[in-house]
């Protein structure tokens, strides 16, 4: 290329050069890497499934690094590459190298490598502090370099190597690239303005050199060496690395234009803050704001990739040696990953301190002036909207490091859903908790460290090994957020008795006798379902603390509850909150022919392509069409414990105090909507029990395919299971005589009767067998061979290994509610209090773990992945797989009254509306379904074919 002729400025006889040059800006690295032929952050990186394990990362921040050479110790130390963020612009320029603000994602683009010059020698400098602001022509100046003497003239040869990186490090200063005679032409303004300009040009050189040293000394050697293990090894490629190729095209865009600007204009470049803000708002490619998405992902996902590293830093020595051997590289100039991985973090504050400081020296008038402007807006609006995103990354960082630290205790499965990606830290920190001993004359103080994760409360027992790494132990079950409630936070301060601590108290006379006293500020919260039992005053060293904590409670309940509400697995919908009224033991205005009595039971069927519900209450049974609020009695029972019907055989099962029964499903309904008498339904009836027996239990169950009522009398002496299968009208020409003698057209007798414990309280059915509920367990027959001696009684607690052991204690006191199938080798049982899984063989499985339930349950239904939990104030939803809670339903005198596939229904105490006294509402749980999967996976037809689902 043939030199450009030099401007037309006149030069006075003596110029000299600027009477003091800069100090060295030792910031940046000197060289230009020849780019790689390929690129190791492709879309094969870009878009791996990598998903780390729990918990992955490690959090601890990076140990001071120092944020000014000041900090580092000088020249003698390796150099950080950009400054703090906040600081005056009329601050020294040591420490204008350093800040740190954060963001997210961007449009990939496809870049081709720049060809650049062959690497140039090595230099041995260190991060340079900034030359524009301190340097000025009136101070003396440094000699020239013998390398750019010989060069002055012809500023095209020095700018050719500025720009291919071949010049010394004290040679790369705008006003050594400048004859000396045209200096004195200008103003101090346009000097100054002029070298910030450069000092843009040459930090985006050095920044784009920096990113290219990540993949060629990095990437390419840790894919190639795989000092991480093969299957881990693009996930975390993808998780460290992150979109730096996206950064690393932009920026290599934006220093191509700066240059070609440079070698247009040099040594007086006018305009060039079009150039930063084309690539700004437009990058290169045709989405807008690309380059600020691109940003924004990374500066926002960067404490996950500090979080990454260290973590496998810690972990692995291979990759221990590996970056060693990175470090030798002398282009890396002793400096770690973590400092080439926060490069981007820094760069826009860093720029938007040179712009600033451009503009400042630039005139009012000047044709500049105004892109400055807009692009000092873009980049402080830009800096500022990325620091919520980065409070988030960082607050997930030492939530990761609190899980891998916390010990729960043995034998208890506590499913904190801590996988969930939308899990966070909300709030935590040290807080104390005083024990009072036996006597009651004495207290301790623990100190505790609490958590407040979205979904739980966690209260912790910091205990440092001897390796210096803390255990925080799980001191008391988790509350979640559903169950927490805040009591008092206004309580007066106590005081907290210390011992002196430093040497200089102790060695005072008597200090070792004395103790200092500190106010504490405790608060009080307590779990719903345990207001007594679980009850914590917790104390904070301040009362802005205990307001702190107060908020974040109170902030963290309101989000857990807006989303569970918008996300519930199963909707209450109410059927009647009027109808169902109850006597309240006093004189009422109300008729006591509205008086129903509560809801005992309840089951749902279909006439005539409406739905009709029938419940069954303390005076009878009532029916309504669904949407109908006017029920209307059909049959006057007294306690109608259990309502089932057969629509199959259009029978509707009734356990009342008169027995057990049989009615026509039609004439029921027909009665109820007011199209047929009464005397109708009274001749369908079929008496399925025995005239006089005592009923004290029944069932509709279907095994293997049949219909099986079962139903449990007492007598004086023992209490006995009978099975009748209800066939339809065509089956009983066949079995005429065996229908005879069970009392009914309808049924017939299905094995014989057995004798069962006389606890028992209720029957769940298998696939081919049954299982009675009593007080020592689940006892499981075979209805077609039932016999009390053949029933096999689980969980089966044979084995003595110390954590079945441990299971068996617990479940000791606890009451079967039911057993329910998991997979095709595990089953689930039920307790009031707690649950566990159990082998085909009534073993217990998964190393004798057990859940616990928030509340004590008093009955349980299936469907689905989930159990679902009933309680006289709140019914939980868990997973069946995990036993994972997944949403809380709360009411008063909760009570289950139908569970089948048809529905669930249960009743619960209802507002007295108008003034009418209690009343009971009726509720059916509906299942929710996930709107969008549901619309995915239509749209895929036999997506699940090869599973043979």
């Amino acid at each position: 290329m043939s030199p450009r002729p030099h401007p037309h400025v006149a030069i006075p006889p003596g110029a000299a050069p600027p009477s003091r040059s800069s100090s060295r800006h030792v910031e940046d690295i000197n060289f230009i890497v020849t780019p790689a032929d390929d690129s190791l952050w492709s879309e094969e990186y870009r878009h791996s499934t990598y998903i780390p394990s729990f918990p992955e990362p490690e959090i601890p921040r990076s140990p001071g690094r120092p944020a000014s050479i000041h900090e580092a110790g000088g020249l003698g130390s390796y150099g950080y590459t950009d400054s703090p963020v906040y600081m005056s612009p009329t601050a020294k320029t040591a420490s204008l190298r350093h800040s740190a603000s954060y963001q997210t994602l961007g449009h990939r683009i496809s870049m081709s490598e720049s060809t650049l010059s062959a690497r140039p020698p090595l230099h041995r400098g260190e991060s340079r502090p900034p030359s524009y602001i301190e340097s000025s022509p009136e101070l003396p100046s440094n000699d020239l370099s013998d390398e750019l003497s010989s060069l002055t003239l012809d500023s095209n040869e020095g700018l050719r190597r500025f720009q291919a990186g071949e010049l010394g490090e004290n040679d790369e200063e705008w006003h050594r690239l400048v004859p000396k005679s045209a200096l004195d032409t200008l103003d101090k303004h346009e000097v100054q303005r002029q070298s910030v300009i450069f000092e843009i040009i040459r930090s985006e050189r050095d920044y784009v050199r920096d990113l290219e040293l990540v993949r060629d000394v990095f990437v390419d050697p840790l894919v190639n060496t795989r000092p991480i293990p093969q299957q881990r090894l693009k996930g975390y490629v993808t998780e460290v690395f992150y979109n730096l190729d996206d950064i690393l095209g932009y920026h290599k865009s934006m220093l191509e234009k700066l240059f070609e600007l440079q070698r247009d204009q040099h040594p007086f470049i006018t305009n060039f803050a079009s150039i930063i803000l084309d690539i700004l708002i437009y990058s290169c490619t045709t989405a807008s704001f690309a380059f600020r998405t691109a940003y924004e992902q990374y500066i926002k996902h960067y404490p996950l990739s500090e979080a990454y590293h260290r973590k496998e830093l810690k972990r692995n020595s291979k990759y221990q040696y590996f970056l060693s051997q990175c470090g030798q590289d002398p282009r890396i100039r002793k400096r770690d990953l973590i400092t080439f991985l926060s490069r981007p973090v820094t760069r826009l504050p860093r720029l938007l301190l040179l712009v600033n400081t451009t503009q400042k020296h630039t005139p009012a008038d000047h044709t500049d002036q105004e892109t400055l402007t807009l692009l000092v807006s873009l980049l402080s609006d830009f800096i500022k909207s990325t620091q919520p995103g980065i409070e988030a990354a960082e607050s997930k960082v030492k939530f990761w490091e609190l899980c891998e630290s916390m010990s729960f205790q043995k034998g208890e499965v506590v499913d904190l859903d801590l996988y969930d990606e939308s899990r966070t830290l909300q709030y935590s920190g040290p807080l104390a908790r005083r024990y009072t001993s036996r006597t009651e004359v004495t207290y301790t103080w623990v100190d505790l460290h609490v958590a407040l994760l979205d979904n739980y409360l966690l209260l912790l027992k910091p205990e440092i090994r001897s390796n210096g790494s803390t255990r925080h132990n799980v001191i008391s079950r988790p509350i979640p957020l559903e169950y927490l409630r805040l009591a008092t936070f206004d309580t007066l301060p106590e005081n907290r008795r210390e011992k002196a601590t430093s040497t200089i108290e102790q060695a005072r006379l008597f200090d070792s006798f004395r103790s200092r006293h500190r106010p504490m500020y405790p608060f009080t919260i307590y779990h719903a379902s345990a207001t007594l039992t679980r009850r914590y005053t917790l104390y904070a060293t301040s009362e802005s603390e205990r307001e702190l904590w107060r908020r974040a409670m109170v902030d963290a309940i309101g989000i857990r509850k807006a989303r569970q509400d918008a996300n519930m697995w199963y909707a209450p919908d109410t059927v009647d909150d009027s109808f169902f009224r109850l006597s309240n033991g006093l004189a009422s205005h109300i008729s006591s022919s509205r008086i129903t009595g509560k809801i005992r039971s309840a089951t749902s069927f279909m006439i005539e392509g409406r739905t009709v519900i029938a419940a069954g209450c303390s005076s009878g049974i009532y029916i309504a069409a669904r949407g109908k609020p006017d029920f209307k009695r059909v049959l006057k029972k007294a306690n109608v414990a259990y309502l089932e019907a057969l629509s199959s055989l259009n029978k509707i099962i009734v356990h009342s105090d008169d027995g057990l029964e049989a009615y026509s499903l039609d004439a029921m309904a027909l009665v109820g909507l007011g199209t047929a008498r009464p005397q109708d339904l009274d001749a369908s009836r079929e008496r399925v029990s025995e005239q006089h027996a005592a009923i004290i239990l029944a069932r509709v169950v279907k095994i293997s395919g049949r219909i099986i009522v079962l139903y449990a009398t007492k007598s004086f002496m023992q209490v006995t299971l009978n099975a009748l299968e209800a066939v339809a009208t065509t089956d009983l020409t066949a079995n005429l005589r065996r229908s005879i003698s069970s009392g009914s057209a309808s049924f017939r007798s299905f094995g014989e009767p057995t004798w069962i414990p006389k606890d028992s309280h209720d029957i769940v059915a298998l696939h081919k067998t049954i299982g009675v509920c009593a007080e020592r367990g689940i006892h499981v027959f075979d209805p077609t061979n039932a016999s009390g001696a053949n029933a096999t009684v689980i969980p089966n607690f044979s084995d003595a290994n110390e954590p079945m052991q441990l299971l068996k204690q617990r479940s000791s006191s606890a009451k079967p509610l039911g057993l329910v199938k998991v997979a095709s080798n595990e089953l689930l049982i039920v307790f009031d209090e707690l649950g566990c899984y159990i082998d085909r063989h009534g073993v217990p499985c998964r190393s004798s773990g057990y859940l616990r339930w928030e509340t004590k349950a008093t009955s349980c239904a299936h469907r689905g992945e989930h159990v679902l939990l009933f309680s006289p104030e709140f019914i939980e939803i868990r997973s069946l797989a995990t036993g994972k809670l997944v949403q809380v339903i709360e009411g008063s005198d909760i009570r289950l009254v139908h569970a089948s596939e048809r529905g669930i229904f249960v009743a619960m105490h209802g507002d007295d509306k108008g003034g009418g006294g209690p009343n009971d509402r009726l509720v059916e749980l509906i299942e929710t379904a996930d709107l969008t999967a549901q619309q995915q996976t239509s749209n895929v037809p036999g997506v699940w074919d090869e599973w043979d689902m």
